[in-house]
């Protein structure tokens, strides 16, 4: 069944546009996955998975078009079911509802004109309060439409009518919820910097600050700032997991699980920190512990990187690369993220060894088809991140020969540089005083640096010359 899907002209579409296919079945079970999320975000990653999984592409969409029709948003509908013709164009789900579709589209515009009435009526009687709520109603009709941009304007006609700070912090968020589901990662660190800025206090702050540091990881980690978010992630409260709805969105449920942001949090900080941050930023973080609870193999691939046992981590990674493939937002940057941790691995495991044959390196690095170790190694060291050479002829990588006496010469001569502008810049410094200038200076130490100067420098060059054999 699956090989008949990858056959079907919708993914030999997706093939021709070099969009990734993933033809291993992944390692959860698609309904239990799934129902972890609600809103918006179950329908868009079923479309996601289903669109990119040929083993799950029939049962995925089958489970979006039946969650769509629940809902107000009839162009989603009518594209799930035209995807899913084109893969089983057989399956009764492939065939549009026409019936629906016209029944809900004369719903919907009854309660637009509905809507945008009462707003109208609110704004006659000149009452803020109604006429913020009119804004907000018409700005959730919108965003169930699927009309995301009239939405985010309807959000922000709220601005002006908001009569209390947590007012005006409900409506930004609402403008980031709106703002991931575009993936327009600007807008939303723009509307997050404006809930700090909202002056929140007490419970409302409190309750506010685990889903604003989620969606901030979120957001770096969709523009590839992995060491920010990491920090942010790694920054979550586990009061996120039952954090209460705010702005009527279960974030949670509608925008984030606790298992994406430890699987987001943990990549991150594997791309981006060494071992001594993931040893104390991570495995050492009591918060963070919560999160990896719900997903052990993550815990497992960063205790291993921090054993220095590189190769079996990077298998850990392998295993649920399928998996990853099919989130919505990892995908996006998951060949980024898996080549800086086996770059970083690579580099590492390489560091105690003055040399390493290259089937050594090919056997616990296994490379991939298109490109050898040889490859992967030669552009390692053309970008400057391994300090290495490789002898083709004996197959082996060589670490360069260090010269000690030739690092510490360098040393010296750099600091009989800075000791002898220092001294120069003491003299003008004096024969200005002399000719009667005045000389004004920031509150600060330089005259302590002048006076410390020639006892530090004198003291340094002593140590150098004990390094070289001198007395």
């Amino acid at each position: 069944m699956a090989s008949n899907v990858e056959q079907s002209p919708f993914f030999q579409q997706r093939k021709t546009k070099g969009e990734p296919i993933v033809k291993e079945p992944p390692k959860f079970d698609l309904e239990s996955y799934i129902s972890n999320y609600a809103g918006f975000t179950r329908v868009d990653r079923l479309h996601h998975i289903g669109s990119h999984s040929p083993y799950l592409a029939v049962d995925a969409y089958r489970l979006a078009i039946t969650e769509a029709k629940k809902g107000k948003n009839v162009d989603l509908y009518t594209k799930l079911a035209a995807d899913l013709s084109s893969i089983v164009p057989d399956d009764p789900a492939a065939l549009i509802d026409t019936a629906w579709a016209e029944k809900k589209t004369r719903e919907t515009q009854l309660e637009q004109n509905r809507l945008e009435h009462e707003l109208k009526s609110y704004k006659n009687n000149l009452i803020k309060e109604s006429i913020r709520m009119g804004n907000e109603d018409i700005g959730h009709f919108f965003y169930d439409t699927g009309d995301y941009s009239s939405a985010l304007k309807a959000y922000m006609k709220m601005r002006e009518h908001c009569t209390s700070n947590k007012h005006l912090a409900d409506m930004t968020l609402r403008l980031v919820y709106v703002s991931i589901a575009q993936k327009s990662w600007l807008g939303v660190q723009a509307n997050l910097a404006k809930v700090d800025a909202a002056q929140l206090k007490g419970d409302d702050k409190t309750k506010l600050e685990p889903i604003v540091a989620a969606s901030s990881g979120l957001t770096h980690m969709s523009i590839g700032n992995f060491r920010e978010a990491a920090t942010h992630f790694l920054g979550t409260s586990p009061a996120f997991l039952t954090v209460e709805p705010a702005a009527n969105i279960t974030w949670q449920k509608e925008v984030l699980t606790g298992n994406d942001v430890a699987v987001y949090g943990g990549l991150c900080a594997l791309a981006s920190m060494d071992r001594t941050d993931l040893q104390n930023k991570v495995l050492g973080n009591n918060d963070f512990r919560n999160f990896l609870e719900l997903e052990p193999h993550i815990r497992r691939a960063i205790n291993l990187f921090c054993n220095s046992k590189y190769s079996a981590c990077l298998e850990v990674l392998e295993g649920y690369r399928n998996d990853y493939l099919l989130d919505v937002y990892l995908s996006k940057v998951l060949v980024t993220i898996y080549g800086r941790i086996r770059t970083k691995s690579i580099v590492q495991y390489f560091i105690p060894f003055s040399c390493v044959t290259l089937d050594e390196m090919a056997s616990k690095f296994p490379a991939s088809e298109d490109k050898s170790i040889e490859d992967e190694l030669e552009s390692l060291i053309n970008n400057r991140t391994l300090n290495a050479r490789i002898d083709l002829v004996d197959r082996l990588l060589i670490s360069p020969p260090t010269n000690p006496r030739h690092s510490v010469h360098a040393e010296a001569l750099a600091m009989a540089e800075t000791y002898d502008h220092t001294l120069r810049l003491r003299l003008t410094r004096l024969n200005m005083l002399a000719a009667g200038m005045e000389i004004k200076q920031e509150k600060g130490s330089a005259d302590k640096m002048s006076s410390d100067t020639g006892v530090g420098i004198g003291a340094s060059l002593r140590g150098l010359g004990s390094k070289m054999g001198f007395t």
